[in-house]
């Protein structure tokens, strides 16, 4: 009865998660048509950069009806200032553009206040924003250039500038709210959530059959996305097949762990918490391993610019599409294997009780291995989607998303796959929908208080059992 009871509980969450989908899905695609006029401000994100700038009048009046040609590797186009001086311009092609102010159309009786900075040239990044300000008064003499970059308007969505690794492209820290800009946030985090969920599913997996809270749980998901940048990158494969052996040597690692050093200290009886500070010190001790031999800075797996879709008032990657289908057909495949098969109602029976489940006939420590080797897998293809999501990888990255990965299974209950899953989707959609109210900089912060009410309203999480606490 027991059982049945949480496969029915396990159904209605898979349930609850589809609806979870299915509701962000419409609506992300079902914007009114006002809004998508909304979004036409450009949108960074990993194939897009975005130009843009403010023009006001000596008297700080928005300048209307102001050309400016820019050129450069994505070819030439021309952008128009808006009611309220501002313009904005996307482009597809990373390098130099060089800005030109049409004078001529300048309101009547204002001139550039530098006109020796006319042409400007900006470097734009993709998945950046870079601002061009012409500001206008009585001319002065030249002061190197002086304003060339400014700060990004507020009218765009696009992220200033950073070569910080393991934080979501395609999110702002700044911009007013739009519908347009709403749909791309969403569904940014829904694409965020999915593919943190891959690592976070195998970190509740390890959990809910060991007990133990594996701090080193993100150096798998750095080691998937390195071993596809060697295996691309250094090895000159394709990335399908980087991608495939990047999640072999995930599970390898996995079976190495268990096997050298987790199956030895459960057979010495060592408490839970040594097990916890070891986990702590093999995470700092791969970490600084990856920085000593892949450096410090970032590293793409994939350097070629990616196509992108434009569904609605969404654009989006198709690389980001891809990982989303991937990712969804595996977590499918994980939550068939639980449920469908004998070994996962086994893991399930270890998850619940080890000792009835070993009574049982039930060997614990082959599911354990197991356990440990489907985890470490899940967390290397999490680490090649993100890293491409990402658009870069670090030594680091998985440790800058082991605390929303602890956020999503704390969230979703402790020691539940379904819940490891719904906890994800949702920290995904508040890191990148926090974006619209408060910086970027904070999103993390928004997605643990979250947390914290939450785990004040239902302590258990989401799909979790309150006897499970602790």
């Amino acid at each position: 009865m027991r059982r049945a009871a949480t496969r029915d509980r396990s159904t209605a969450g898979a349930l609850a998660v589809l609806g979870v989908l299915l509701l962000t899905l419409i609506l992300t695609v079902a914007v009114p048509g006002s809004a998508r006029a909304a979004a036409a401000g450009c949108v960074a994100d990993a194939a897009t950069g975005c130009l843009n700038g403010t023009i006001r009048t000596s008297a700080q009046q928005p300048a209307a009806g102001v050309v400016l040609d820019v050129d450069g590797p994505g070819g030439t186009s021309r952008a128009t200032t808006d009611a309220d001086g501002r313009w904005t311009l996307a482009v597809t092609e990373a390098g130099d553009y060089t800005v030109t102010l049409d004078t001529a159309t300048l309101p009547a009786g204002e001139t550039l206040r530098d006109p020796s900075g006319n042409p400007r040239t900006v470097t734009v990044a993709l998945g950046s924003s870079a601002g061009v300000l012409f500001p206008l008064g009585e001319p002065t003499a030249p002061a190197g250039g002086g304003d060339e970059t400014a700060a990004p308007d507020p009218g765009s969505t696009a992220p200033a500038p950073s070569d910080e690794v393991g934080t979501p492209t395609g999110s702002s820290g700044s911009g007013g709210f739009s519908w347009g800009r709403l749909a791309q946030q969403a569904s940014s985090g829904l694409v965020f959530g999915v593919l943190l969920a891959l690592a976070s599913v195998g970190l509740s997996l390890i959990y809910g059959t060991t007990g133990l809270s594996n701090f080193a749980h993100g150096e798998q998901v750095t080691l998937g996305a390195i071993a596809a940048y060697v295996g691309v990158q250094l090895g000159g494969l394709p990335l399908l097949v980087a991608g495939v052996l990047a999640v072999v040597v995930g599970a390898a690692s996995g079976w190495l762990q268990d096997a050298g050093m987790w199956h030895p200290l459960r057979k010495r009886r060592v408490g839970t918490t040594q097990q916890v500070i070891v986990t702590i010190g093999l995470s700092m001790a791969l970490q600084y391993t990856y920085q000593f031999f892949f450096g410090g800075g970032a590293l793409r797996i994939v350097t070629t610019n990616p196509t992108t879709v434009t569904l609605g008032p969404v654009r989006i990657s198709t690389t980001s599409l891809w990982s989303l289908l991937l990712a969804a057909v595996v977590l499918a495949a994980v939550a068939y294997f639980l449920l469908g098969t004998r070994v996962g109602r086994a893991t399930r029976a270890v998850s619940d009780n080890p000792a009835l489940a070993a009574a049982s006939g039930i060997t614990v420590d082959r599911i354990v291995r197991l356990v440990w080797v489907l985890g470490a897998a899940l967390a290397a293809l999490g680490g090649v989607l993100m890293g491409l999501y990402l658009n870069a990888t670090s030594w680091n990255m998985g440790g800058a998303l082991l605390l929303l990965m602890f956020a999503a299974v704390t969230l979703g209950g402790l020691g539940q796959a379904f819940g490891a899953l719904a906890g994800s989707i949702v920290i995904g959609l508040v890191v990148e929908m926090s974006n619209l109210v408060i910086p970027s900089d904070m999103r993390y912060a928004g997605a643990l208080l979250i947390l914290i009410l939450v785990l004040l309203l239902r302590p258990q999480g989401i799909l979790g059992r309150a006897e499970r606490i602790g």
